[in-house]
């Protein structure tokens, strides 16, 4: 006797053995082939003459016997619960009539236990006949979850930050565990070390043509006197500081010079030149009172503060982020050279000139621009960000060595320094600029 759902009429499975002959090993023959004869005779039977693509010959399973067959591969079945058995029940209604004709037997008393598992397949081997909402739903979440691994596959296909302190991690003076927050340091005090870019308009005796001689000539005092590099970047530091804050007449202007060399040595140097000798390279302007009397003015200008960052300081980092040898180094000093002497470049701040100059430094060597996310991440310059400078230095250094004021170009020309002034300028990146 078979058995239907109160909630699916026209869904039938055996419950007992009456009318089946037993077989030596107990098996069901009889009934089983006639109820599959009389779901046959209800499928052709129903209106419209098309059988509705869920309702097939298949064994209902129970939560006990509900398992895949995993030899069988291209069968693809899907579970419907009993939210969607229901709807499915509601529209067959016709076929729960026919089966009470046929078969008297039918009783509405057993409820659908488990789950019914469709064939997918043979579904859409039907004509005419449309697919299911729910599979639709569930094909459209399976390209939803499709399209999210592929999202997911570019972002990790994305390039990488290095991790360029790793390497030092057992050197005590690389400072791995305080580097970041020296540098987050760095930039929230660089502010303090900039001066305005209009400064000289104060000054009635000078001009900022004045202020690239004397920077240019200092350039060549540091470098006769084998100075370090943070010097030179103090000096400058000093002098536009100093003249930002005190009018200075113009044959004193040579003098702040010295001195602001000397209170640069004394700060970084180990061996600092002697009075004396500044006097010497001055051809003997300035006596040693005059010196001693600057500096003290200087100092207290400037309220003893002389631990600022510079752009030195930035481009000794940045450096490391992009990885780079001696050539680049050379070539990306030469170009952070050439905006000390420039008045124009003081409306950059440090660390944006120390970016820029690298970036300009890495277009000159390779031909194409370069700025990798590690260079990014740890410089906080995007290169967008770093082109209208990076045009700048550029533009410097094709002039390089044309003017009057050549000491850069006649410094980095040697071979102490690579040669470093004779590479050829990133022409592109001005022609990008027209």
């Amino acid at each position: 006797m078979a058995i239907s759902d109160e909630n699916n009429p026209g869904l039938m499975r055996p419950t007992n053995v009456q009318g089946a002959s037993e077989m030596g090993n107990g098996k069901l023959v009889v009934g089983m082939r006639q109820q599959r004869r009389a779901l046959s005779v209800i499928n052709q039977n129903l209106v419209g003459g098309q059988p509705y693509p869920c309702v097939v010959n298949k064994r209902p399973l129970s939560e006990k016997h509900a398992i895949f067959d995993k030899n069988l591969p291209d069968r693809v079945h899907r579970p419907i619960t009993r939210k969607f058995a229901a709807q499915i029940a509601s529209t067959q209604q016709p076929c729960s009539q026919a089966a009470k004709q046929l078969n008297p037997s039918v009783s509405n008393s057993s409820s659908l236990e488990g789950c019914i598992y469709i064939d997918v397949e043979e579904c859409k081997a039907a004509t005419d006949v449309p697919v299911p909402m729910f599979l639709e739903q569930t094909e459209a979440r399976m390209n939803e979850v499709d399209h999210m691994e592929e999202v997911e596959m570019e972002d990790i296909l994305e390039e990488p930050c290095m991790d360029i302190d790793g390497r030092d991690a057992k050197n005590p003076l690389a400072v791995v565990e305080y580097v970041e927050d020296i540098y987050a340091y760095y930039r929230k005090m660089e502010g303090s070390s900039c001066v305005l870019p209009n400064y000289m308009l104060q000054q009635s005796d000078i001009n900022e043509r004045m202020r690239a001689i004397l920077i240019d000539w200092l350039i060549e005092v540091h470098d006769k006197f084998e100075l370090m590099n943070e010097t030179l970047f103090l000096t400058v530091n000093l002098i536009d500081r100093f003249l930002s804050q005190q009018t200075v007449a113009r044959k004193k202007l040579q003098l702040v010079g010295l001195v602001a060399m000397l209170l640069a040595c004394k700060y970084e140097e180990v061996a600092v030149p002697v009075v004396g000798d500044l006097i010497l390279i001055s051809d003997k302007a300035y006596s040693r009172k005059e010196v001693l009397e600057m500096e003290s003015l200087m100092l207290n200008t400037l309220q003893f503060n002389m631990s600022l960052p510079t752009p030195y300081v930035f481009m000794q980092r940045f450096l490391k982020a992009a990885q780079s040898d001696k050539k680049l180094e050379l070539l990306s000093f030469f170009m952070i050279e050439l905006c000390l002497v420039e008045y124009e470049m003081l409306k950059y701040p440090p660390s944006l000139l120390a970016a820029a100059a690298i970036y300009t430094a890495q277009c000159t060597l390779y031909g194409f621009k370069q700025w990798s996310k590690t260079c990014e991440w740890h410089t906080s310059y995007s290169e967008d960000q770093l082109l209208e400078c990076s045009r700048w230095i550029a533009a410097l250094h094709q002039k390089a060595g044309t003017g009057r004021l050549t000491g850069v170009q006649r410094k980095y020309c040697a071979s102490k320094f690579g040669y470093a002034a004779k590479c050829e300028p990133a022409q592109f990146l001005l022609e990008s600029q027209q």
